[in-house]
């Protein structure tokens, strides 16, 4: 009997993988199951929400009726899986099990909360589901404090300042989006966050949260106190690995899968945020795509490797947007920055001067499809 293909997981990589199968084969039976509802929405939307008065719904794009009837797949929302049992090729919840021929982790990452005290007070905003939990109190706070200076972090400090908040940005690193280019790279963002009313507190630890009678009380390393209304972590993301670990698949910071996107199981494959592909996590739109379109051609028995070109990064600050790629995290490279008014073109060379990396801001961001082509991958 052809049990088909069993997707765990509604969000952008299982949808993505979903529409290359159908590409491909009309027919093969497709299950997918999630724990939340299955309607489509776009997650990077979710840095905007608040400047654009947007509630949960409105960033409702399909429901999952409608995705089930427009690519003929079973769909199982709200639906919370246990166990898998890898050698019988059969998922459990508490009360059924699904029969599978191939089946796909795409159980994405959640939110990282720094374990400080008062921890539970911190909000996430990395879900339609957690946005809709708290867009009540988001919307009605006017004293933001956002714990994380990278990507996210730094987003989310633009749109919540753009909405008229008083927004306190807080890292313990030196710079903003440290783990992504140098400081003197990221400057011109940082300057203008500040130029915007954004409160940088780099270098700055957190030591924990209280709810007072005013608001929430944020105690600092060095004994100093800040008042929010709300305090939402940004501090990075978890792959989700725990069904895996239990049905004994090779697990490290992800789910380990090769070229292929094949688990340490030969009919267990991994997709999205909760992959670590050949070593590399890559919570990223472009290779979760080309992921899907190579994913899809192996599960219906195309064996095609993923191979990843030189990508880019896109910073969502609209007041000041970025475009990153290459290994701009490197501590070797010499940066050549040129500014003028238009934006910035930021260029990190080895020593041999091979372009490894490159930031583009602004106007400049037209230069950098260009760059791609000579970057070294």
């Amino acid at each position: 009997m052809n049990h088909g293909i069993v997707i765990i997981g509604s969000g952008f990589a299982a949808r993505q993988l979903v529409k290359n199968i159908r590409k491909q084969d009309a027919h093969v039976p497709l299950t997918l199951i999630a724990d939340d509802s299955i309607d489509e929405y776009n997650k990077p939307d979710l840095s905007h929400v608040i400047s654009l008065g947007q509630s949960a719904d409105d960033l409702t794009r399909q429901t999952a009726g409608e995705f089930a009837e427009q690519y003929n797949l079973q769909l199982f929302p709200h639906t919370w899986v246990t166990d898998i049992d890898a050698e019988g090729h059969v998922v459990k919840c508490r009360d059924r099990e699904w029969r599978y021929d191939k089946l796909v982790l795409a159980t994405g990452a959640s939110a990282l909360v720094p374990p400080v005290a008062g921890h539970e007070l911190m909000l996430t905003l990395n879900s339609q589901l957690e946005y809709r939990a708290s867009q009540t109190t988001l919307r009605d706070a006017q004293r933001v404090l956002i714990v994380g200076g990278g990507l996210i972090g730094t987003e989310l400090a633009m749109d919540f300042c753009r909405a008229g908040k008083a927004v306190t940005l807080l890292d313990n690193r030196a710079s903003i989006l440290a783990a992504l280019m140098p400081p003197e790279v990221s400057s011109r963002l940082q300057h203008r966050l500040t130029d915007m009313g954004v409160h940088l507190l780099l270098k700055t630890q957190l030591a924990g949260l209280t709810q007072e009678a005013s608001g929430i009380e944020a105690t600092l390393a060095d004994g100093r106190t800040i008042a929010a209304d709300v305090v939402i972590a940004a501090t990075g993301l978890r792959p989700e690995t725990v069904l895996a670990r239990r049905a004994g698949i090779s697990v490290d910071r992800g789910v380990q899968v090769d070229n292929f996107l094949q688990t340490s199981h030969p009919d267990i494959y991994a997709i999205g945020d909760c992959a670590e592909i050949e070593g590399r996590l890559l919570p990223f739109l472009q290779p979760i795509q080309l992921s899907a379109m190579v994913l899809a051609k192996n599960l219906l028995h195309v064996q095609t490797p993923l191979r990843l070109p030189a990508m880019l990064i896109k910073v969502k600050t609209p007041d000041l947007p970025l475009h990153l790629a290459g290994e701009t995290q490197r501590s070797d490279l010499s940066w050549e920055i040129a500014l003028n008014a238009d934006g910035m073109l930021a260029k990190g060379v080895d020593e041999s001067g091979t372009l490894r990396g490159f930031v583009v801001s602004e106007a400049r961001m037209k230069d950098a499809f260009t760059l791609l082509k000579t970057l070294a991958v």
